[in-house]
C-alpha cells in the first residue's frame, strides 16, 4: 500500500474571515464608543445625573434614568442624587459628593421636615433658617463650585435667587423690608437700590431674605421650597469633589475599563500580523506590523499616556468597519479624493510640468543632452551593454525597407515617372520619337520598365544588404560612421548654439502654451467628466 500523502492546507473560507472581521470591528466600535463616553463624561455629567437635555430654541427634555444600584455605592458620603451611570462611573473619575453643598441640601431637607411637623414659626425652623443663611453666605463668598470648574453654575444659582426675590416676589420682599426697619436694616438699603437697577442686586441679601420665617410665611413655605427644589437644588446637585493624583492631575482610572480591550487587540494584532507574514512569503513579520500600523492605536494605553488623544482610535475603527463591509466608505473616499485632487490638480500639474521642462532647458543650455547623445563616456552606466542609438537606427532602417517601402511603392513610381518625363520632354530626340507613327507608346513603356527595374534593384540591394552578414556588417559600419560624422558636424560651435537656441525656444513656447491652456480649463468640468467615465465603466 502506497503511503498517503498529506493533504494540502485548505485556505480559510472568505466567509469565515468576513465574520471574524465583523466581530472584531463591532468590538472595536464598542471600545470607541466607550472612549467617547469617557471623554465626554465630565462635560455631560449633568445629563447623566439629571437626565435633562436643553437645546437652543427648543424646550428642555427630561429623560428617565435608572436609580443608583447598591453595588455601585459612590465614594464618600451618599450624594443627594445619583443615577446608575453616575454612581458606577464616578468611581473611575474619583468623583464624590461635595461636602458643603451636600450639607446645604441636607439642611434644606431637614427644614422641609421641620415645617411639616411644627410649622414655620417654630424655634427649630428659625434655627435651621439661620444656618441656611450662614451657609448661603459662605457658598457665595468661597465659591464651592471651583473644584468642579462649575463657577457658571453658581452664577446661575445667584441669578435665579435674585430674580426670585427682586422680580417674582418683589412685593413680598418689599413688605418684609418695610415691616420692621430695625430688624431688616442689614439689607434695607440694598433692596431699595436693587429694585431700581439690576446690576446692584446682592445675591447674599437675596439668600438672607429668602431663608427667613417672614418670607416663608407670606410667600407660602411649600411653594417656595418646591421652587427651590426645581430651580436651585438640581444645580447644587451637579457640584462634586474630584480627587487629585500625585502627578497633579485629576483621578482618571479609565485604564481599568480599557485594559481588557487593550489586551484583546494586542493579542489579535500579533496573531494577525503573524498570519499575514505566513500567508505572504515576501512579507516579514516586521513588514506586516508596518502594514497594519493603524491597529496599534487600538491597544495603545491611552488610559495611562496621552489620554486626550484616545479619540484617534476612530482611524482603525473606521477602516475595520469598511473592511468588514459594515460601512461603505468608498463613495466618501472618492468624494474626498476628488475634492483634494480638484483643489491642487491644476497647481500641482503645472509645477511638475514646468519643473520638468526647466530641467530639460537647463540640460540643453549646458550641452548635457548633446554630450550624452554624441559623446558617450566609457564609464557611463548601461543597462544591457547595447548601443541603443545604433539599434534604433537599425530598427528604423529595417522597418523602412520591409514595411514602409512596399506600401509607398506606387507613390514612389508616380514621382519617378513624373520626374523622368519632365526631363525627357525637354529633349528633342524624345519628342521626335513620340511623333513617329506606331512608336508613341514606346517611350512610356521604356520609362515604366526603367522605373520598375530601378526600384526592384534598389529594394533587392537593400534587403540583400540587411540579410547578408557582410552586408549587415557594412550597414552597421555605415550607421556608425554616419552617426560619428553627424556628431562631429553637430559639435561645431555654430551648429550647437543654433540647436540649443531652437530647442530652448521650443521648450519655452511649450511651457507658456501649456500654462495658458491649463488656466483656461475648468477643473470642476474635468472632475465631472471623470465621474461620468467612472459611472460608465461601472455600468459596463
Amino acid at each position: 500500500m502506497s503511503p498517503r500523502l498529506p493533504l494540502p492546507r485548505q485556505p480559510r473560507s472568505p466567509r469565515k474571515n468576513l465574520w471574524f472581521e465583523r466581530i472584531m470591528a463591532i468590538v472595536a466600535l464598542a471600545n470607541f464608543g466607550l472612549v467617547l463616553f469617557d471623554l465626554s463624561y465630565i462635560p455631560f455629567r449633568n445629563f447623566w445625573l439629571l437626565g435633562k437635555v436643553k437645546l437652543p430654541l427648543l424646550p428642555s427634555v427630561t429623560l428617565p434614568l435608572p436609580p443608583a444600584p447598591a453595588v455601585c455605592k459612590p465614594f464618600g458620603e451618599n450624594p443627594d442624587k445619583a443615577t446608575l451611570i453616575t454612581a458606577c462611573y464616578d468611581r473611575f473619575k474619583g468623583i464624590e459628593a461635595y461636602r458643603d453643598t451636600q450639607a446645604y441640601l441636607e439642611t434644606v431637607n431637614q427644614l422641609e421636615q421641620q415645617i411639616q411637623q411644627s410649622g414655620v414659626q417654630s424655634a427649630a425652623v428659625n434655627q435651621t433658617l439661620n444656618s441656611l443663611q450662614e451657609q448661603s453666605t459662605r457658598m457665595v463668598s468661597e465659591n464651592w463650585f471651583t473644584v468642579a470648574n462649575k463657577s457658571g453654575t453658581l452664577e446661575k444659582i445667584k441669578d435665579r435667587m435674585r430674580d426670585r426675590i427682586y422680580v417674582d416676589n418683589v412685593r413680598i420682599a418689599s413688605n418684609i423690608v418695610n415691616s420692621d426697619p430695625t430688624k431688616n436694616a442689614a439689607f434695607r438699603s440694598d433692596f431699595q437700590e436693587a429694585t431700581k437697577k439690576k446690576a446692584k442686586r446682592s445675591s447674599k441679601a437675596a439668600f438672607a431674605l429668602f431663608w427667613t420665617p417672614d418670607y416663608f410665611t407670606q410667600a407660602d413655605a411649600q411653594k417656595e421650597l418646591a421652587w427651590f427644589d426645581t430651580h436651585v437644588r438640581d444645580l447644587m446637585q451637579t457640584n462634586y469633589y474630584r480627587s487629585i493624583e500625585e502627578n497633579g492631575e485629576f483621578t482618571n482610572n479609565f485604564w481599568l475599563v480599557d485594559a481588557p480591550f487593550v489586551i484583546l487587540f494586542a493579542i489579535e494584532f500579533l496573531a494577525r500580523t503573524w498570519y499575514i507574514s505566513r500567508q505572504f512569503k515576501s512579507v516579514s513579520w516586521r513588514d506586516a506590523i508596518f502594514w497594519r500600523w493603524y491597529d496599534i492605536l487600538l491597544f495603545f494605553p491611552f488610559g495611562l499616556l496621552f489620554y486626550p488623544w484616545a479619540w484617534l482610535r476612530i482611524i482603525p475603527v473606521t477602516i475595520r468597519l469598511h473592511q468588514a463591509h459594515l460601512v461603505d466608505l468608498g463613495q466618501l473616499r472618492e468624494q474626498a479624493t476628488q475634492g483634494f485632487v480638484g483643489s491642487i490638480a491644476e497647481e500641482l500639474t503645472e509645477v511638475v510640468v514646468v519643473q520638468v521642462l526647466n530641467q530639460v532647458q537647463q540640460a540643453v543650455r549646458q550641452g548635457e543632452i548633446m554630450r550624452w547623445l554624441l559623446q558617450p563616456k566609457p564609464n557611463q552606466v548601461t543597462v544591457n551593454n547595447v548601443d541603443e542609438i545604433a539599434e534604433l537606427v537599425s530598427l528604423f532602417v529595417k522597418l523602412t525597407v520591409y514595411q514602409v517601402l512596399p506600401k509607398v511603392q506606387p507613390d514612389i513610381e508616380a514621382l519617378l515617372r513624373h520626374s523622368i518625363e519632365a526631363v525627357l520632354n525637354q529633349a528633342p530626340a524624345y519628342q521626335t520619337l513620340k511623333a513617329l507613327p506606331g512608336l508613341s507608346e514606346v517611350p512610356t513603356q521604356l520609362i515604366d520598365r526603367l522605373i520598375a527595374e530601378v526600384l526592384q534593384a534598389t529594394y533587392s540591394t537593400l534587403t540583400t544588404a540587411l540579410e547578408d552578414p557582410v552586408g549587415a556588417q557594412l550597414t552597421n559600419r555605415l550607421v556608425q560612421n554616419f552617426g560619428q560624422s553627424l556628431g562631429s558636424e553637430v559639435q561645431q560651435q555654430q551648429v550647437t548654439d543654433e540647436l540649443k537656441n531652437l530647442v530652448n525656444d521650443f521648450l519655452e513656447e511649450l511651457k507658456l502654451n501649456y500654462v495658458k491652456r491649463s488656466a483656461e480649463i475648468d477643473v470642476q468640468t474635468l472632475l465631472e467628466e471623470t465621474r461620468q467615465l467612472h459611472q460608465s465603466a461601472k455600468k459596463q
